[in-house]
């Protein structure tokens, strides 16, 4: 546990929070630095200090998972396939004759591929994300690109489909970036939002060992079901559905973690958990299990649709 005094939440700028946890990256092994993991007792959120905003090329390495993809396993296909479901649901209840879809974090449009590939509506599609190597390939693939932050993405279009998978966690203002959704889409659009739930079984088992949902030290705000929706809430947008799904590569990367501390298996920056041949089993196992207590229990991942709030009330720092 760390002796130094607790920083301000990102969320409201509240002082009473406090430790919570502390974890070290087991994943890529970017260094070996450990990192306070604190929570925000009136915000219920948890969040890292500090926060490497600045340093963004250091905490993300050349084989990170999404700058070079592992083959697809099981759970992968699986995992698409459960997405290109929820893509033609969610495309359907949109109307217009021609619909305009953003990726935020999209990097080469693979994500935009399926959605293009669910209905011969969606006409225009963005990605907008910091990985200049995957710019030349989404624009490849017919998607217009904007290098950089969302906060900084400037456009006269509104989109009437936004993603923004498993990215409202790694920002270090999540009410800024909820907002600019809000005002990117059209009022009959919806956003799809997923991220990680840190009131989850395998959060609580790997509290102290590095949970790998704490992803040290690329998420900077996780949240649980409750804080998210008054987040959301407070910056424009209403929760028009909720779920929990499978959190298997969290349950993955701290197994291994807790077998590398025995001496049972090699990670390292040479070689990241996400690529150890033991990955899928593990990964299968866990989404299986994951899947089993769906019904019962809540799962360590969330996803949110959004949709402009009616009266469009911005209540920051209500």
């Amino acid at each position: 546990m760390t002796d130094s005094p607790s920083p301000a939440c990102p969320i409201k700028g509240c002082t009473d929070t406090s430790w919570y946890a502390d974890a070290c990256d087991i994943e890529y092994h970017t260094s070996e630095r450990t990192y306070a993991i604190h929570k925000c007792g009136r915000c219920d959120v948890l969040f890292i200090a500090p926060m490497l905003w600045d340093r963004l090329g250091e905490i993300y390495p050349k084989n990170y998972y999404s700058y070079a993809p592992a083959k697809k396993g099981l759970v992968q296909r699986l995992k698409e396939a459960l997405d290109r479901r929820l893509f033609e649901k969610l495309l359907a209840s949109i109307p217009g004759e021609k619909l305009s879809v953003l990726d935020i974090g999209g990097g080469s449009g693979w994500l935009l591929d399926q959605v293009k590939a669910c209905s011969p509506r969606v006409s225009f599609t963005q990605c907008v994300d910091l990985d200049e190597g995957a710019q030349a390939e989404a624009v490849a693939r017919g998607h217009a690109y904007h290098l950089g932050a969302i906060e900084e993405f400037e456009t006269d279009r509104r989109f009437d489909l936004i993603l923004a998978l498993n990215l409202i966690e790694h920002v270090r203002d999540p009410a800024h970036v909820l907002r600019r959704i809000a005002e990117l889409l059209t009022p009959h659009g919806r956003a799809l939002l997923k991220t990680p739930n840190f009131d989850a079984l395998d959060a609580r088992l790997f509290r102290h060992r590095s949970w790998a949902g704490y992803h040290t030290p690329r998420h900077f705000v996780l949240f649980n079901r409750e804080s998210f929706i008054d987040l959301a809430e407070r910056n424009g947008l209403a929760v028009t559905t909720f779920s929990y799904t499978q959190g298997a590569p969290f349950w993955s990367v701290s197994v291994l973690d807790a077998m590398r501390r025995l001496g049972l298996v090699e990670i390292s920056a040479q070689r990241p958990a996400i690529y150890h041949p033991l990955t899928p089993l593990l990964q299968a196992g866990f989404a299986a299990f994951d899947f089993a207590r769906a019904p019962f229990a809540p799962l360590s991942q969330m996803v949110f649709t959004l949709g402009r709030r009616a009266d469009r009330r911005m209540q920051e720092g209500s």
